[in-house]
């Protein structure tokens, strides 16, 4: 039949069948080709759900609780063990004797170049498609075909520091690539150690390890509860204290550089905190000569640290 007003368009009922679009029930119809805005007759009509069906329906979305993150880069894998990824970071963890490897994955391309390289593997790698390394990762992480799941290192303690050449503290730096940074820079300053707090710091796993690129096999991190006892700790056992922060009084070139010595680093924006900075024996800025005169702190840590070990190194 034709609907009046409406031109040449058909509706009709028919069977339902399986895989067909455009078909009716007996009990409604669905009208083909209707012109898009149309009401009246040729629209279905939907019947509100009665309201203890929708009461029951946000009830039971609110018992899922929030959806699920999209899926990105695995910090940890689920038994509680870092996640390695990167061939310069997995590499070094392999031949580090203190590290223990629970699972390697590698492509055949990969596991290919360290049986070249002579790697003696504690365990065998489980050869996979790099695609499979990607979905563990996220679209952005670039592995190398490599990925292993580790265990944690050893903690450190403070007072197992060795008080001679220059430690690292870190003031809630929160980044994973900075700290990352920072830890490669670190490694090839020959730093002691790099203090963190466990609260306001990154894990030592994916982004983090990956951007220290093998550091964290070469310089211990140790975490403290509060910072500024771990300065104070740090003064009684001999060293000098110097906190970086664009508030500084002196140029860093200019500051007293001795041995043991303590770098302190603040997160980019808020710097030192208050008794972080009471906290220091000195506090000092690192003057440059450009327009822009603040760096980022994982440059600043490199500066510093290249700057401090020149200073050190000097008769």
């Amino acid at each position: 039949m034709f609907w009046p007003g409406y031109g040449e368009r058909l509706a009709f009922s028919q069977p339902r069948r399986s895989g067909c679009f455009g078909v009716a029930t007996p009990s409604n119809r669905l009208i083909l080709a209707a012109p898009r805005g149309t009401v009246g007759p040729l629209m279905r009509h939907h019947r509100p759900h009665p309201p203890e069906r929708r009461q029951q329906r946000r009830s039971a979305w609110k018992r899922k609780g929030p959806r699920p993150a999209p899926k990105g880069e695995s910090e940890q894998s689920g038994s509680g063990a870092a996640v390695l990824y990167g061939w310069h970071t997995v590499k070094a963890a392999l031949e580090n004797p203190a590290r223990r490897i629970r699972h390697l994955y590698a492509t055949a391309n990969a596991a290919r170049r360290l049986a070249d390289e002579g790697m003696a593997l504690a365990v065998e790698p489980e050869i996979v498609r790099p695609d499979a390394i990607a979905r563990r990762l996220g679209p952005d992480a670039v592995h190398n075909g490599l990925l292993a799941e580790v265990e944690p290192l050893p903690a450190r303690e403070l007072e197992e520091l060795e008080p001679a050449g220059i430690v690292l503290v870190l003031d809630q730096i929160t980044d994973p690539h900075n700290v990352g940074a920072i830890a490669r820079s670190a490694a090839a300053f020959a730093v002691a150690a790099i203090v963190i707090t466990a609260r306001h710091s990154p894990e030592a796993t994916g982004v983090l390890a990956k951007a220290a690129s093998g550091a964290l096999e070469h310089v211990p991190l140790v975490t403290v509860q509060n910072l500024a006892r771990a300065l104070a700790a740090l003064k009684e056992r001999g060293y000098h204290v110097i906190g970086l922060d664009s508030s500084g009084a002196t140029d860093f070139a200019a500051a007293t550089i001795r041995p043991p010595l303590a770098l302190v680093l603040g997160a980019e924006g808020k710097g030192l905190r208050h008794l972080t900075l009471a906290s220091c024996d000195e506090v000092a800025r690192l003057d440059v000569p450009g327009k822009i005169k603040s760096l980022n702190v994982s440059n600043a840590a490199a500066l510093a640290l290249y700057l401090a070990s020149k200073r050190l190194a000097s008769p």
